[in-house]
């Protein structure tokens, strides 16, 4: 070989070098994504089942425990019948039909089918699904589990509803680019439980990196749109919804570690705790999911979460230097919070509780998220307002008028800053700017 390339002009030898690594490349990449079916025996088994009736009930829990509605659901539609548009920085992506109609749903599916979109992210057929289905996490999933989904899912009436092209800018949504994305970011991760930690802790483990798939919001992604490991909870910017989801490690973001157990449950089953409220794309999560969850589980999944933030080194939240604002910034944003916040959140940001000792209006002087570096959920909450959500255990949440037709990017700049900085708080500015940037983000 080494003499039949001396014996080529140098342009030939570079050009047929080039080609050799680009097949070599090419051929490495289809083997990464489809080599599993020359093996079927890599296949996990089919579950054993015993109770027809108990593994359909086991699914449609998981179901709920995977949020699975609120991206296979259009808004007004038939749940589980698909055709929701998901926004992603690359362009729309439209959710599938999870019913079992024969034609553009589940209906000709088998069991297998199902298990290998679940663990590999492959549809029927082999055609390679976006990444925006969290198939890292779903690869988490047991067959047993996998196989009870599926069973829940073809006892739906089945509904014909096509699914809509994807919108992905070329050549992203193309199998090509989806195979060289997945070779480079994608690996299934079936669980494996800890030998050194309880049945609770693994089992908490389990929901939280598989139908949970908290990672998905709670890592940060990079250019590709590349989340981090499913048991990455280290936080990061949502893209689009433009939500920050805080670092779940971090005592400071999130409150983990030091927040009691029950008060943990609590805040997943009913949205609010002691000192916490959910709101935004987590508020949507606790009351479409979380709260339908038993309290073992919630309990599982808290002893997790906090063991994970009591394990990881504490940092420092904010700089210990108070931020240096103009006489006319906080003039501005003095005004604008006793106009529009001191009433519920009072004049020392003590915040109010019900007759029944509940929150009502969390108090602002030492919140966690109002002392988060990254100002963005504070934005969005003033903009578009702060609503709870609606659950079992928390029927009736109060809820914060959204100010986006009222304040300019200035006051609202001016009032958050204001709160960053009084009452003993120590946080940096807002800035007009970054208030434009979420505003017209959200008008797109």
């Amino acid at each position: 070989m080494k003499q039949f390339l001396q014996t080529m002009h140098p342009v030939k030898r570079l050009a047929w070098v080039t080609l050799t690594s680009l097949l070599v490349l090419a051929l490495g990449v289809v083997v990464d994504n489809w080599g599993d079916l020359l093996n079927p025996s890599k296949v996990a088994p089919l579950a054993l089942v015993k109770d027809q009736k108990a593994q359909i009930e086991q699914g449609r829990y998981l179901a709920l425990a995977g949020n699975c509605m609120a991206c296979h659901t259009t808004r007004g539609g038939t749940p589980l019948a698909g055709g929701r548009r998901i926004e992603t920085p690359f362009g729309g992506v439209y959710s599938s039909n999870l019913t079992p109609d024969p034609d553009t749903g589940l209906g000709r599916w088998t069991t297998h089918d199902f298990w290998q979109a679940m663990h590999l992210g492959r549809s029927k057929g082999g055609r390679l699904l976006t990444p925006a289905f969290p198939y890292n996490h779903t690869s988490v999933v047991t067959r047993e589990d996998s196989d009870a989904v599926f069973a829940w899912l073809n006892t739906l009436p089945p509904v014909a509803q096509a699914q809509p092209a994807h919108t992905l800018v070329w050549p992203l949504g193309t199998q090509p680019a989806l195979a060289v994305w997945r070779s480079l970011y994608f690996q299934p991760s079936p669980f494996e439980a800890e030998k050194t930690q309880s049945a609770e802790w693994n089992r908490g483990a389990y929901l939280v990196q598989g139908f949970g798939h908290c990672a998905a919001c709670h890592s940060p992604r990079n250019a590709l749109g590349a989340p981090g490991p499913v048991n990455d909870l280290s936080g990061g910017l949502i893209p689009v919804v433009n939500w920050y989801a805080p670092d779940l490690t971090r005592d400071f973001e999130a409150g983990m570690a030091s927040t009691p157990l029950p008060e943990i449950v609590r805040l997943l089953r009913t949205g609010q705790s002691a000192t916490a409220q959910t709101n935004g794309p987590m508020g949507e999560v606790v009351q479409h999911s979380l709260q339908h969850l038993t309290e073992a589980d919630l309990q599982a999944m808290a002893v997790y979460l906090q063991s994970r933030a009591q394990s990881t080194p504490q940092a420092q939240l904010t700089d210990t230097k108070p931020s240096r604002i103009t006489l006319q910034v906080a003039n501005q944003g003095a005004k604008v919070y006793e106009r529009q916040c001191l009433q519920c959140h009072g004049e020392q940001g003590a915040g109010m509780k019900t007759v029944s000792g509940d929150l009502a209006y969390p108090a602002l002087a030492g919140n966690r998220a109002v002392l988060l570096k990254d100002p963005t959920n504070l934005v969005q909450l003033v903009l578009y307002g702060g609503y709870g959500p609606v659950t079992a255990g928390h029927p009736r949440p109060f809820g914060m008028p959204p100010a986006v037709l009222e304040l300019d990017d200035r006051d609202i700049a001016a009032v958050l800053t204001h709160l960053r900085t009084q009452w003993g708080n120590q946080a940096g500015e807002v800035t007009p700017l970054q208030v434009n940037r979420i505003r017209a983000a959200q008008g797109r």
